[in-house]
């Protein structure tokens, strides 16, 4: 059986090979419903794990830990590898979970599977150099190094909008390290999370290291995640009002932490921008994934001399985007995860034309469009102290606002407390350098409008978060220094 009880959804190709995956545990007629964003329906039951089974499989990674972190960083990769070979070899059937689950085209759905898997790859390849250091002495009959060594049994919770690749980036680095790991997933987006732990099961990866919790009592995992004395560190990605419940839960443990939360990107368009290089940028920082990713832009900041040009540039884009379920062809926006989702989106731009901004595109909905779909729409007049300019839109909604010059543009992008991700686009090195310099975030693209890749520190400050997840920097937060100190 595929661990799930499957309902008959609308038609998708290789659904149920996919569904084939998942081996974890029986068929469950109770439990946690997945629903498909675009119908609404019914497309499988999956266990809910409680607390108290949770706190179980935590105790059970604790176990198995030793014995992978006594393994060298050389054997660890070889099963990393086995099963990066194997996310690829069933990129297909995961990229079909991936969009039954959370909605997003099947063109994304695979982008998504391959970016993932590049965490497995680059963290296997990225354990065996988890280097200390000799550090010199001050004095002759002394000597002084430091050690790198895993920082123990870990938890992890991650977001709907990318079930896999927010996955990868955090079991990666950690299972490299010689940690042992235990996830919940998102309630909307379990099966994907389920498939990847079996086909690490396949690739020779004991089962307690790397459980799958799926639960319908988030908050309660969460908090047991945060309290339960055998987990050293937490890693978590979603919304900042979340993030700060489990800060101040993992205070009493005095916890490790990662925390990847919400963000408010702009992306400033400067006078001598080239500005069809920045039309694309805004089309994929704005629209990927129906503008469900914590990196969207934000806010679309002009500079006042090419403001009509670029509206009228970027409305011609807007106008030509396909709406329609991610199995359809030629889909380029999907539905929101849900129905409320929607209704939000919609009702913050009728909060915003009604506050005195204007349409200036918008895309056509099809007319079999169910309630998870909104239209994507660019809107201009757009003010900073507008709701839409103030949090996360989190759909395909891209508010132009329109400034003065590069002090004013700096202060705009800065008046937030998020600090996540920021654009810019601009031909003059000496400006680029200036203004990347003077934004307050954790990343910051220039003249590009994706900047998310394994090899760099993904990662925000202020209230976006702590820690960085990819790159060297990413292992190193699975671990702890040691220092040992040598008498001769």
């Amino acid at each position: 059986m595929t661990g799930i009880a499957m309902t008959e959804p609308r038609s998708r190709s290789n659904l149920a090979e996919a569904l084939a995956l998942i081996d974890e545990s029986p068929m469950v007629p109770e439990g946690l419903t997945v629903h498909d964003p675009a119908s609404g329906a019914v497309i499988a039951t999956v266990r809910s794990w409680s607390v108290a089974e949770a706190a179980e499989a935590i105790a059970a990674a604790d176990a198995a830990r030793p014995a992978w972190a006594g393994l060298t960083a050389k054997a660890r990769a070889v099963i990393l590898d086995r099963w990066f070979d194997l996310i690829l070899a069933h990129r297909a059937t995961l990229a079909t979970l991936i969009t039954a689950e959370s909605g997003k085209p099947l063109a994304e759905a695979l982008g998504e599977v391959e970016f993932g898997a590049s965490f497995v790859e680059w963290f296997a390849e990225e354990g065996r150099r988890a280097y200390g250091e000799v550090i010199p002495t001050f004095a002759a009959d002394r000597r002084i190094i430091t050690l790198r060594q895993p920082v123990g049994t870990c938890a992890a919770i991650t977001p709907w909008n990318f079930p896999l690749a927010m996955i990868t980036r955090k079991v990666a680095p950690a299972l490299a390290a010689g940690c042992s790991i235990v996830l919940k997933p998102a309630e909307a987006t379990p099966l994907s999370a389920l498939a990847l732990a079996a086909l690490a099961r396949r690739a020779g990866l004991p089962a307690d290291l790397f459980r799958v919790v799926p639960t319908t009592d988030p908050a309660a995992m969460g908090r047991m995640f945060c309290t339960h004395p055998l987990v050293r560190k937490l890693s978590f990605t979603g919304s900042t009002r979340v993030g700060k419940i489990l800060m101040e839960q993992a205070a009493s443990q005095v916890m490790r932490l990662s925390l990847e939360l919400g963000g408010n990107a702009p992306l400033i368009v400067m006078d001598d921008a080239d500005l069809d290089r920045a039309v694309q940028g805004v089309m994929d920082a704005k629209f990927r994934n129906a503008g469900q990713t914590c990196v969207c832009a934000n806010r679309i900041l002009v500079h006042a001399p090419v403001h009509d040009e670029f509206v009228a540039r970027l409305a011609g884009k807007v106008r030509a985007l396909t709406v329609g379920a991610g199995t359809d062809d030629g889909t380029r926006i999907g539905p929101l995860i849900n129905g409320d989702a929607a209704r939000r989106v919609a009702g913050l731009v009728e909060q915003t034309v009604a506050a005195g901004a204007c349409i200036a595109a918008e895309a056509p909905l099809p007319g079999t469009a169910g309630p998870g779909f909104v239209a994507p729409v660019l809107l201009t007049g757009v003010r900073q102290d507008m709701a839409i300019a103030r949090g996360e839109i989190f759909g395909p909604v891209a508010p132009v606002i329109a400034f003065a010059d590069e002090a004013e543009a700096i202060r705009l992008a800065n008046d937030t407390p998020y600090g996540l991700a920021a654009y810019l686009f601009t031909r003059d090195l000496g400006r680029a350098w200036r203004m990347m310099e003077a934004l307050e975030y954790g990343m910051v693209a220039v003249n590009e409008g994706r900047l998310s890749t394994e090899v760099a520190p993904f990662g925000g400050i202020k209230q976006s978060g702590i820690g960085r997840e990819g790159s060297a920097h990413g292992l190193m937060e699975y671990t702890e220094i040691k220092y040992g100190l040598l008498g001769l």
